[in-house]
């Protein structure tokens, strides 16, 4: 008996992938880029962001919306979110990724070690001003008044981190107030892309660095949204993310079934 399968996530001794772990994060700030330019609103610098979760999603959401000059205000946990209206730094970002994944405490903590950073007990970042939001915690985390809050706030554009973090009542909302609005089957799809190049690499014995996966994964994301403009721009240029996304993935599989006579 023989089994022939693939794992992906794997250490890289293991024949796993640089950027595995970034990609998720990594891939929906490459997602929001783009958008923003389509739109015409240039890209993620001097924008002020907030930012849900603190786990891998979200700290690496976070670590390149600084590099690429984005303000990032908040981050949070089931207990809260802290608010930082200067912005995290290289320092904080450090610290964090050092409490949450090493050792596991509440993102409380980091309200007490740095001066400035105010903690917002049991509530998400919704209600903080901000130019982008990225919802990277849990599923349902934006229902209706939390996206009326993103508005109100002066949010322009949002993208999902998580998996279907907003409720159908808050998507209708954001589009409605012509908000721009990523869905986590574009958005948040370079973790599964950059898992096809991990299986890519193993079938051709080879690892590429982290600049050539990072690269790969920015050409991804790039081609994702160029499938979402495809199918989902109106007639006065402006895009519908939702349709576009729903349309190029039917069009996708519905082009296969036909290539292999299904249909």
């Amino acid at each position: 008996n023989e089994f022939t399968g693939v794992l992906t996530g794997k250490k890289l001794g293991w024949g796993g992938s640089h950027m595995r772990t970034e990609a998720t994060g990594y891939g929906a700030v490459y997602f929001m880029h783009e958008m923003l330019q389509k739109a015409g609103k240039g890209g993620l610098e001097g924008k002020t962001v907030v930012i849900s979760g603190s786990g891998n999603v979200a700290l690496h959401a976070a670590e390149k919306c600084m590099a690429m000059g984005a303000t990032v205000v908040s981050l949070s946990d089931s207990g809260g979110t802290i608010h930082d209206p200067a912005g995290l730094d290289e320092e904080k970002l450090a610290w964090i990724k050092d409490l949450k994944d090493v050792k596991r405490g509440r993102i409380k903590d980091v309200s007490g070690q740095f001066s400035g950073v105010d903690f917002l007990e049991g509530k998400g970042p919704w209600a903080i001003p901000c130019d982008l939001a990225f919802p990277c915690a849990t599923q349902n985390e934006v229902g209706a008044a939390e996206a009326k809050a993103l508005v109100d706030g002066g949010c322009v554009a949002v993208a999902e981190g998580a998996n279907m973090p907003c409720t159908p009542e808050a998507v209708e909302v954001l589009r409605a107030a012509g908000v721009l609005f990523g869905p986590a089957k574009a958005a948040n799809a370079g973790g599964v892309a950059t898992s096809g190049l991990e299986m890519s690499q193993n079938a051709l014995r080879l690892q590429w660095d982290a600049e050539d996966v990072d690269l790969r994964l920015l050409t991804i994301m790039k081609s994702i949204h160029a499938q979402c403009v495809k199918y989902g721009e109106r007639e006065d240029g402006t895009v519908d993310y939702v349709r576009g996304a729903n349309l190029a993935a039917f069009v996708k599989v519905a082009d296969a079934m036909v290539d292999q006579g299904l249909m």
